[in-house]
């Protein structure tokens, strides 16, 4: 069971649920906490599940590269077979497929499931083709802001100003991207400080939709929330997701590269949840948060890289 929970990197499917959900609660703006109509649901679990089946299908294209450089994962240790991995990416991306067609049913637009092929097509396109070249890194974050967009779609889709997140969270898992290419064996320093500097501006780009028009829409507490104060929140927590992939440019070894490669794939749920914070208040936040709690539970397990 172990085996299989780290083929679906279990942990990562939490920053996935968090994706789609920031991205329907920022478009939709609900006034009270409560459950989330049955678009919302669709929508998160669409993405979970073409996330899941993209890390099993990554791995059943990468089973020879990993039998050298990392043999004690499920594939190439045998844990788990080649052919009944791929036929669970098979059944993945049919329930993905279907929950996003039954967010576009539930939002009365077709919307969500264009998106969701888009978000397949972009997951295939990374796994078999684009996967060790230079575009890499760029389809891996497309994959990312579809994510974002699947859950805004779902809610009636973003503003001009709200187009900033997804593209500016694609732009930072770009970067965390580049920062992993080469996190089995000694990573260049290069390399670490140009993803640092990818993932740096991708933060920059998704914060625009509040400092864009310098104003917040939301309230925290009953008052409105001061631009200043969220920009300084945003903006210590990206800075030191960041600064740890510079300290481990330092010291380019696997370990460290790989526990900032986590640090940033986990501070994917914090960041959802501030740029939620922004449109929808303290609550919503703290919803999303919640999804943290998921991640480091998983991880005691499986580790997220």
């Amino acid at each position: 069971m172990r085996a299989w929970l780290r083929l679906l990197r279990v942990p990562n499917l939490a920053t996935a649920a968090a994706d789609a959900l920031a991205g329907y609660l920022v478009v939709a703006t609900p006034p009270a906490l409560g459950w989330p109509p049955s678009a919302c649901g669709f929508a998160v679990a669409a993405v979970v599940f073409l996330y899941a089946a993209g890390v099993v299908l990554n791995d059943v294209c990468d089973v020879e590269l990993d039998a050298r450089e990392r043999p004690e994962r499920p594939l190439p240790s045998g844990a788990v077979s080649t052919r009944a991995a791929a036929n669970l990416a098979r059944i993945l991306f049919g329930l993905g497929a279907a929950a996003a067609c039954g967010a576009a049913f539930a939002a009365r637009s077709p919307w969500p499931a264009l998106v969701g092929a888009g978000l397949t097509a972009a997951i295939w396109l990374y796994d078999r083709h684009a996967k060790g070249t230079a575009a890499g890194p760029l389809v891996m974050g497309s994959c990312r802001g579809l994510a974002w967009l699947l859950g805004m779609a779902a809610a009636g889709g973003p503003t001009a100003a709200q187009w900033s997140i997804p593209a500016g969270m694609a732009a930072y898992v770009a970067g965390i991207t580049l920062v992993a290419r080469d996190e089995a064996g000694r990573s260049r320093v290069g390399t670490l400080l140009a993803g640092a500097g990818v993932m740096a501006a991708g933060l920059a780009i998704a914060a625009a939709f509040v400092w864009a028009p310098m104003r917040i829409a939301a309230t925290v507490a009953g008052r409105p929330l001061p631009v200043n104060t969220w920009l300084a929140l945003w903006g210590v927590i990206a800075a030191s997701i960041v600064l740890r992939v510079i300290v481990a440019a330092l010291d380019p070894s696997p370990g460290r590269v790989r526990a900032a490669v986590g640090n940033a794939i986990m501070s994917i749920i914090t960041l959802d949840a501030i740029l939620v914070l922004a449109a929808c208040g303290e609550q919503w936040a703290v919803v999303v948060l919640l999804l943290l709690g998921l991640f480091v539970l998983g991880r005691q397990f499986v580790p997220p890289t």
